[in-house]
């Protein structure tokens, strides 16, 4: 049998948010085969990375039937002999401004989807890690600020966003039942709130709309001041994932997302600063804000992973940033550049 230096390494939904970012960063020692169909992603986060020779992107819906052998422009990789090694399922439609156009889609990909990506796994005895929610812990609890992967689920799975909050906790009992049945190695990774380059504008995120806001020099118009809310780097997401990944089949659940606690006045004060803007901040009944969700317990992350968040909430901010200033510069020069 002809082997392969390097791993071969699925991840759905690669060309999302945290996707991308995980797709490069396992670039530097795995051939990546990216899935996505770009329904809430875009092809402008895998650029990059397109004519790396270690990295294919393939455009399917996972709620479609496929067969990785399928796909002739894998045979370099030898996924008919080899199969895959590692699989991340991060695919799921994201798009809390236009959600209720995705719901279907969302049901589908959480139960039909899910159901495919892991006959994969099963095919190829290849570890897989599911990329669920902190939303399985609900609303945070005045008596329980912190949650921890042993608490129940509080969810309300009979309300507007149940299409996503039942379907990542469906998801996690379909992983847990293949691998009982199928004896496969199943992580699930339920990730809090996350930020950072690459995050859609104006598609129901908040910080990356306060940072635009304020790169255009635009009030920042706010609910609560006071709101309470904790705040992962995309880099430390990541480092969490193939930490999980690398972890003994024993590790199964895991909480990714800061334990530190900031404001909403902070952050917004934050990005006004470093991104030299003359923004003022206005709180307002109506104003933008995010329900308080629960802050992680991660001892559990850090006792089997040896992980916690290094980046400090001002670098990633400051990261973010620079970023879409660079994007926005991008975009005046393409259009002077064909206005004249």
């Amino acid at each position: 049998m002809k082997t392969i230096d390097r791993k071969n390494v699925l991840v759905t939904g690669g060309a999302g948010f945290i996707g991308s970012h995980l797709c490069e960063a396992l670039l530097k020692e795995a051939n990546v085969i990216c899935m996505d169909n770009f329904s809430t992603s875009t092809v402008e986060n895998i650029k990059p990375f397109l004519q790396n020779p270690q990295f294919e992107f393939i455009n399917h819906d996972i709620t479609q039937p496929f067969q990785l052998s399928d796909f002739s422009e894998l045979e370099r990789f030898h996924v008919s002999i080899q199969g895959v090694q590692e699989i991340y399922h991060l695919a799921c439609p994201i798009s809390k401004a236009h959600f209720d156009d995705f719901k279907i889609a969302t049901i589908l990909t959480n139960s039909i989807g899910t159901k495919q990506v892991l006959d994969i796994a099963v095919a190829s005895r290849a570890k897989i890690l599911f990329a669920s929610s902190s939303v399985l812990y609900g609303p945070r609890l005045a008596s329980h600020a912190y949650a921890a992967e042993s608490d129940p689920a509080y969810m309300d799975h009979l309300t507007s966003s149940g299409a996503y909050d039942e379907g990542k906790r469906f998801s996690e009992s379909i992983f847990y039942t293949y691998r009982d049945i199928y004896k496969l190695d199943v992580k699930i990774a339920r990730l809090f709130r996350t930020y950072g380059p690459r995050m859609k504008i104006f598609d129901g995120h908040l910080i990356p709309d306060l940072v635009n806001l304020a790169l255009d020099d635009q009030d920042l118009v706010l609910s609560d001041p006071d709101a309470r809310l904790s705040l992962c780097f995309i880099s430390d997401i990541v480092d969490g994932l193939c930490e999980q990944m690398n972890a003994p089949s024993d590790v199964t659940v895991i909480n990714l997302g800061s334990d530190q606690e900031t404001t909403l006045r902070r952050v917004a004060e934050l990005i006004v600063r470093l991104a030299d803007s003359s923004s003022r901040i206005r709180f307002e009944s109506g104003g933008a804000g995010l329900p308080e969700a629960p802050l992680p317990d991660i001892s559990r992350a850090r006792q089997f992973l040896h992980w916690l968040p290094l980046v400090r909430l001002e670098d990633g901010l400051a990261r973010m940033i620079e970023d879409a200033r660079s994007r926005k510069n991008q975009l005046k020069s393409f259009s002077s550049t064909y206005a004249n």
